[in-house]
């Protein structure tokens, strides 16, 4: 389903008023708060307008100027540590206030009483003119800017140790090899004669301007490592055109499995024009799977591997198409799903596919985004379960925007197939 252009002009201007209120935050709390001086703070705006304008715009140039895609990286790099800056300063603002709250005014002192009078001695006529005035407000102490000043100052250049901290490791864990995870999965229908058979499941490498074939090298390695009985590969492998693309994609070439390397598009291979990368991905021998089915395995023992486009391409000539995949199939062998979105589980299991490997969601890629993702998507990341229906959601394992991985680290996931 392509979104409506209405739909795209609103997400992009949310997020952009979002942007621009984010830097005034942090120009207010690294620049105008800690120096009256005006070239500071001139140059605090020059620097965070200089930075958030990249970033405004680095969606649509990067589609009209494929070749600015280096610059778009470096605009989603500020986005990480300006996420942090916004993190650490509200975290240390939080605890000044506490701070301030403990121990800042208790309370006012009541004022001296006046003695009571002595009820066996009548007033006289004086004491009953003479009026009391009320007793004077306490008074308040004056702010003491200097001491404001460093709290800001140490408040603000916490803030950059921390996001730089976390900047410096999230960037550390997304160019670091993709971790091995491995996992086994019983798969009703699955001939004894398979039992043990193995599938390395890839997905969002994101092959653009930053991972490259160095990357990709790295990652057919560990891949053949582990001595896989297929390869599967479930979209979002590229950010770029075949042209520029192609040297660090033919590595796939390298990879060895006895039953090939499977391929189904995701929705960053339509930005990219997703008929000419699969017939690039077939001339260099990888198998691509666009709603249909192939029978793995011989008379001794088969099931189907199913390969469905991507979710968010539910209408068109050419988009996802569940059952056009499923079309002469039988429905006696066991199934495997390829889906790059998970969203369509659910009726995919009642379509018989006892196991789906899916990607898309990155487990959120960083802190905190991890938590967002965990509350949007019903299955975000690993292994799910529902009756015989068996659903694997990958990390992802490269990464896509900035190149930061947090609490969520890349990974290549090696899925061990097991007769009922």
């Amino acid at each position: 389903m392509v979104e409506s252009p209405l739909r795209i002009i609103l997400f992009i201007l949310l997020v952009s008023v979002a942007s621009v209120q984010v830097h005034v935050y942090l120009y207010r709390r690294l620049f105008r708060d800690t120096s009256t001086n005006p070239r500071w703070r001139t140059a605090g705006k020059v620097l965070l307008t200089a930075l958030c304008l990249p970033l405004l715009l680095s969606w649509v140039v990067t589609r009209i100027i494929p070749s600015a895609f280096i610059v778009a990286v470096f605009a989603w790099t500020w986005m990480g540590v300006a996420v942090y800056l916004l993190l650490s300063l509200a975290l240390l603002g939080a605890v000044r206030w506490l701070v301030a709250r403990t121990r800042g005014h208790r309370g006012v002192a009541a004022p001296l009483a006046t003695p009571a009078p002595d009820p066996a001695t009548p007033p006289s006529l004086a004491d009953l003119a003479v009026t009391v005035p009320p007793a004077p407000a306490p008074s308040v102490p004056p702010v003491d800017e200097d001491r404001r000043r460093f709290l800001a100052r140490a408040t603000a250049g916490g803030a950059v140790l921390a996001a730089g901290g976390l900047t410096g490791y999230g960037m550390w864990s997304a160019f670091h090899p993709p971790v091995v995870n491995e996992v086994a999965v019983r798969l009703p229908g699955l001939p004894k004669a398979l039992d043990g058979f193995t599938i390395v499941h890839m997905s969002d490498i994101h092959v653009g301007p930053v991972i490259q074939r160095r990357f990709m090298d790295e990652l057919v390695r560990r891949a053949n490592a582990l001595k896989p009985d297929l390869v599967a590969i479930t979209g979002d492998l590229v950010d770029g055109t075949v042209t520029d693309l192609r040297h660090s994609v033919a590595a796939l070439q390298n990879l060895q499995a006895k039953a090939g390397t499977h391929f189904i598009t995701g929705n960053h291979e339509y930005y990219w024009n997703a008929s000419t990368w699969a017939d690039a991905l077939t001339g260099l021998g990888v198998t691509v799977l666009r709603n249909r089915h192939v029978t793995i395995g011989d008379a001794g023992g088969a099931f189907d591997l199913v390969g469905v486009d991507d979710w968010s391409m539910r209408s068109g000539p050419r988009g996802y198409n569940l059952d056009a995949a499923l079309q002469g199939r039988n429905p006696n062998h066991a199934a495997v799903l390829l889906a790059h979105q998970p969203s369509n589980w659910d009726v995919a299991a009642k379509a018989g596919m006892g196991l789906q490997l899916s990607g898309h969601t990155h487990g959120g890629q960083f802190f905190p985004f991890t938590l967002a993702v965990s509350a949007i998507w019903k299955h975000d990341a690993g292994l799910f379960r529902d009756g015989d229906s068996h659903l694997y959601v990958s990390r992802g394992t490269g990464f896509w925007g900035p190149p930061l991985r947090v609490a969520a680290p890349s990974e290549i996931v090696k899925v061990t197939l097991l007769a009922v």
